[in-house]
């Protein structure tokens, strides 16, 4: 479980980029974020695994006040939490299965860090990885040899390889075309239903949000404005959250545009 209580976070510079959040994720949960861009959305998800720190509040993942972790405490909480970019972070040159191998790295001794030496369960979880984001058959191809969805999914399997309980991912279908996108949101949709893992997104295409997510939460100007049922999301509340310097009908434009923009 994740929970927010009265969280803020505040820049250097004086940004607020969240208010007062108050906010309860259950295991196995499969949320959306959306919202306009400087919204806050990137900023909530990176407190979670504590890339960003909250300025006051609590924030808790089962049940441990993260805000008081350090050092090996820090890096427990991110071994249990997978993080996917939209830029991907994956190491072009070398093969698919060795950039699913690096998810193991953070955990072994030096000495197998220093001579890339994995065990054979190792090996054998990322290829099983590989296997539930269908491309096993790729996993001695380089990576700059993919297309843009296969890296992706080179990225999820990665993150699986882990096994985390909490999937993060940062407009992970941003850069890919509609196709590709809706097959990479099936394939967390397959993972949260089949692994039971939590999967919190942000995500600009709100009719991908609309189509695989369960829950979606609405922020405008660092403050959570819709929490609720995919299935309860209208117009109108689509309006509260984007409501912003534009007219309202190009607000409601903007919120319903097709995955092909």
């Amino acid at each position: 479980m994740i929970e927010f209580k009265q969280v803020h976070k505040q820049y250097p510079d004086g940004l607020l980029a969240l208010k007062d959040i108050d906010l309860q994720i259950d295991q196995g949960e499969y949320v959306a974020i959306i919202g306009l861009s400087g919204a806050g959305k990137s900023t909530l998800l990176r407190c979670v695994n504590r890339m960003h720190d909250i300025s006051s509040g609590s924030l808790k993942v089962d049940d441990v006040e993260i805000s008081t972790l350090r050092g090996k405490g820090i890096r427990q909480l991110r071994r249990s939490i997978g993080m996917i970019f939209q830029s991907f972070n994956l190491v072009t040159r070398i093969s698919v299965m060795k950039n699913v191998l690096v998810s193991f790295v953070p955990g072994i001794p030096l000495w197998r860090k220093v001579l890339g030496v994995f065990t054979e369960q190792e090996k054998k979880q990322a290829l099983i990885a590989l296997d539930r984001v269908g491309i096993l058959d790729k996993a001695f191809v380089r990576v700059d040899q993919l297309s843009g969805g296969q890296q992706q999914r080179v990225a999820l399997a990665r993150t699986l390889a882990q096994n985390p309980k909490i999937i993060l991912a940062d407009e992970p279908v941003a850069s890919l075309d509609p196709v590709t996108a809706n097959q990479v949101m099936g394939d967390f949709r397959r993972i949260n239903q089949e692994l039971h893992m939590t999967v919190i997104m942000n995500i600009h295409h709100v009719e991908l949000a609309l189509e695989y997510a369960s829950r979606i939460i609405g922020i405008r100007a660092g403050e959570i404005v819709y929490d609720g049922r995919t299935e309860d999301v209208t117009d109108e509340i689509l309006e509260q959250i984007y409501k912003g310097s534009v007219e309202k009908g190009e607000d409601i434009a903007h919120a319903r545009e097709a995955v092909t923009n």
